[in-house]
């Protein structure tokens, strides 16, 4: 087997890997199918990397990697974003997800900038999904259409999440449910068509957003059209607490309500776990144990491994180098930023292993 063949082979039945070069046929057949086969398939394959989490530490179980930087939008709060940078190449793409494979990754997701700018996104999507991990897209929506739904259908997408501000674009974010949910091209009802794969839709609260109460409207208008919904609170440039105001808190509570209805917790356990929440909303510190750089891993578009989007520069290695050693030791180094984190994604994957040892290494940052 080739040092490239040998580097991807994965364990748990996935398969080994293959040249960087190649591009996954335009079309996967086992993935055409009707809509409620798929949700029993994408079901059935996140059971088992659950079942897999609970028996082993050593892997990641969700990655987000960035395949471009650049966004089509510019919101006044966002660090994470240009508007010149190129996209990565589709051979060192592949490498990085062939690298994950190794290291026996559950989900990767690419976020942004703004992901659906990548020409060759469909392939890399198949990339993941050809060695068995689950494929996720975090998109501001603006380039959905029906077109390009049935294209991410057919790429084998498992996860489509949107982040939605306000109700009206504003000069803080254009991310608005007016925008994607306009009367004659609502790009939120095409998704309730066509989508194959689950949606879920995010809305904010905190840092002085104009209209709190435009939380309550889209998480109503996602839950009409049968999307999962989640809540989260605004961070600073270091992804700490921006505490809610009273106004704020109603409407938090009002939302987390439905949120925790069993239908909604039956369709998303991971947006349902936010008891993390409930500290942070009063302004109060959580106990916990972050696993960022073990079980969450931020890949930015020069190929590093970072503990999160807002903590970018640490532990800084090359994904190509990241081993199993790294994710033991991440696993087991306290986070001096934890007490106040509000980044939820580290928040819910670290959830999986809150009853585990408790973290004696060296302090991570």
């Amino acid at each position: 087997m080739g040092a490239r063949s040998a580097a991807a082979a994965t364990t748990w039945g996935r398969p080994v890997g293959f040249p960087a070069s190649r591009v996954i046929p335009s079309r996967i057949p086992s993935l055409e199918m009707p809509s409620f086969i798929s949700t029993a398939s994408r079901g059935t394959r996140a059971g088992r990397e659950f079942l897999r989490g609970l028996i082993d530490t050593d892997h990641p179980l969700l990655v987000h990697i960035i395949p471009i930087r650049r966004c089509n939008i510019d919101c006044g709060y966002c660090n994470e974003y240009d508007k010149v940078s190129p996209p990565i190449p589709f051979p060192t793409m592949a490498e990085r997800i062939d690298k994950l494979a190794e290291l026996g990754t559950s989900v990767v997701a690419f976020s942004g900038g703004e992901p659906m700018l990548h020409p060759q996104l469909d392939d890399l999507i198949r990339r993941i999904r050809a060695h068995g991990m689950m494929a996720g897209l975090i998109t501001n929506g603006f380039l959905l259409s029906e077109k390009r739904i049935a294209q991410l259908n057919d790429a084998g997408l498992d996860y489509l999440q949107i982040s939605i501000d306000n109700v009206i674009p504003d000069e803080v974010s254009k991310k608005s449910l007016k925008t994607l949910d306009s009367k004659d091209h609502s790009k939120l009802k095409l998704l309730a068509r066509h989508a194959r794969f689950q949606v879920n839709i995010n809305s904010v609260l905190g840092g002085g957003t104009k209209n709190p109460e435009d939380a309550r409207t889209i998480n109503g208008r996602a839950r009409e059209l049968g999307f999962t919904t989640s809540i989260g609170i605004i961070h600073d440039g270091l992804g700490q607490l921006k505490p809610l105001g009273a106004a704020e808190r109603a409407i938090y509570e009002d939302v987390s309500r439905q949120i925790n209805r069993v239908r909604h917790v039956a369709q998303n356990i991971y947006s349902g776990i936010r008891d993390f929440q409930l500290n942070l909303v009063d302004g109060r510190p959580n106990e916990w144990r972050c696993r960022a750089g073990a079980r969450y891993l931020y890949i930015c578009e020069r190929g590093l491994v970072h503990y999160c989007s807002q903590q970018r520069g640490v532990p800084g290695i090359p994904l190509a180098r990241y081993t199993k050693d790294d994710i033991r030791r991440e696993f087991d180094a306290p986070k001096s930023c934890a007490p106040m984190c509000t980044i939820g994604c580290v928040h819910r994957v670290s959830f999986m292993d809150f009853w585990r040892r408790p973290q004696k290494g060296e302090l991570g940052i």
